[in-house]
């Protein structure tokens, strides 16, 4: 299997700067796109989905700081580096303010360039990681990213689906939830209108879980509309 290259978006009117991080990046192993003014910045984030931009602030059409402003305002989470020019300071603190992630001073080296882009990739990188989620109840610990489950520090074993009632009951918790609610969340009505399944993949985890499945601390039936996790 072939990695992908990560895509780099420069931003940037003036040629001479703009060959300079062009060659300097793929010299780096990063692909690259350019873009001539602000305008068409933000119809190629959209269209080419870029790891990250490198954004000049002096921009035809629409400067750089609205670009940043416009992209933040879109939920629009690439990693931006802002090209500022020699001694701008409220340039620079006015960028990090509107969302940019790091910026760099012209003229700057290609050494800079790269050392830039790959220190912000590996940051906004971890920072994108999904966390590791712990669901806890007394002596019981979820693990849904690992598929994971631990009673009193020793591990569980369940089926795939068990596992999945076992989250989306611990997710919602001191709430009433009726068998269709579950067949719905946990089956996609897979087995619609046979609610029985439900019944007997909490009777599989209570013979998992609790020390007396006939007077459960965690599952616990609601007669007549279904069942509540809490403990």
């Amino acid at each position: 299997m072939v990695n992908r290259l990560q895509k780099i978006l420069i931003v940037e009117d003036e040629q001479s700067i703009q060959k300079l991080l062009e060659f300097t990046l793929m010299q780096a192993n990063y692909e690259t796109a350019i873009a001539q003014d602000g305008e068409q910045a933000l119809k190629m984030v959209m269209e080419e989905s870029p790891d990250l931009i490198i954004l000049d602030l002096m921009l035809p059409k629409i400067d750089g700081m609205d670009v940043c402003r416009q992209l933040r305002n879109r939920d629009i989470d690439t990693p931006i580096i802002m090209l500022t020019a020699k001694g701008e300071e409220m340039d620079k603190i006015i960028g990090l303010e509107m969302g940019a992630d790091d910026y760099m001073t012209k003229p700057f080296s290609p050494r800079e360039v790269a050392a830039r882009v790959k220190a912000v990739l590996r940051r906004t990188g971890e920072r994108a990681k999904p966390k590791d989620e712990m669901l806890e109840a007394g002596q019981l610990l979820v693990y849904p990213n690992r598929f994971e489950v631990y009673l009193e520090d020793s591990p569980l074993e369940f089926t795939r689906k068990e596992f999945e009632l076992l989250v989306y009951l611990m997710r919602h918790p001191n709430r009433v939830l009726t068998r269709g609610q579950l067949l719905q969340a946990v089956w996609n009505y897979e087995f619609a209108g046979d609610t029985r399944i439900v019944d007997v993949h909490i009777s599989h985890l209570r013979d998992k879980i609790e020390e007396n499945t006939r007077k459960p601390r965690y599952i616990k039936t609601m007669r007549g509309v279904g069942y509540k996790f809490g403990e």
